[in-house]
């Protein structure tokens, strides 16, 4: 399982995938305030950002190329739907200072979005792995956290090493920070536990390591414990990403004694 942060935005999310879930919430906030009715449940998003590598840190530089669908009634002209996804989604989601005269704008670019959701795909769980993580940056163990309970570290080990990578960037020990941890079935402590700071601190790996040994008990029964895994809290995990949202435990940093 892996866990990742960085301190390229205050949620310590990548700007990319942190910006492709707001421009989705964005769209279900104008459609349940009545504003756009034409807005059908299913909706997608994607942001490219470029960046400058800070030393392994990442610097957001600007926003390359934003592409949106959104499932709509047939009522509606694809100008119509471009024009207030510009102006009501985009310039409102995204900081002007990351948008330029040669953005990309990719709206509804296939055309007419009518049918969405399961009638339009065959089964959903499971298929968005990347999406609920950290769309495609640090790593990913291949397990999917829907379907499962707590008591899979596929979700539970996986919220622990993303505790484990905030609290560490939130800490000031490294600004960027990839955590691995694995697990054996019946075995209560992991087999191994790794991090990765991509240079971006001045301690070294092994150092960080013995802070996250000390400060953490990576034990899945106390996991469990430590962040309240047995409550109903999953449902809102359903869309928006399972990482850099703060009614998570998980995204609360754990103060670190170093």
């Amino acid at each position: 399982m892996f866990g990742y942060a960085t301190d390229e935005t205050e949620e310590c999310m990548p700007l990319t995938i942190l910006l492709a879930h707001k421009l989705n919430y964005r769209i279900r906030e104008l459609s349940l305030s009545g504003e756009c009715p034409w807005i059908r449940p299913d909706s997608k998003s994607q942001v490219t950002v470029e960046y400058r590598d800070d030393s392994g840190a990442m610097e957001p530089l600007r926003v390359h190329t934003v592409v949106i669908s959104v499932q709509h009634i047939p009522d509606i002209t694809l100008e119509e739907i471009r024009r207030s996804l510009m102006e009501k989604v985009v310039k409102v989601v995204i900081p002007a200072k990351y948008l330029d005269d040669r953005t990309i704008y990719h709206l509804l670019p296939s055309g007419k979005f009518l049918l969405g959701g399961p009638q339009s795909d065959a089964g959903l769980t499971g298929r968005k792995i990347i999406v609920d993580t950290y769309g495609g940056w640090g790593g990913h163990g291949g397990g999917a956290f829907s379907g499962k309970d707590y008591s899979k570290v596929d979700r539970s080990g996986a919220y622990a090493a993303r505790w484990v990578a905030k609290s560490l960037v939130k800490a000031g020990l490294c600004r960027r920070v990839l955590v691995q941890i694995s697990y054996a079935i019946s075995v209560s402590q992991p087999l191994s536990i790794s991090v990765f700071h991509y240079g971006s601190s001045d301690r070294h790996e092994d150092e960080l390591l013995q802070i996250v040994q000390k400060n953490f008990d990576l034990r899945p029964g106390v996991i469990v414990k430590e962040l309240g895994l047995k409550r109903p809290i999953y449902q809102a995990t359903a869309c928006y990403g399972h990482f850099g949202r703060e009614e998570f435990p998980w995204e609360k940093p754990k103060p670190l004694v170093f």
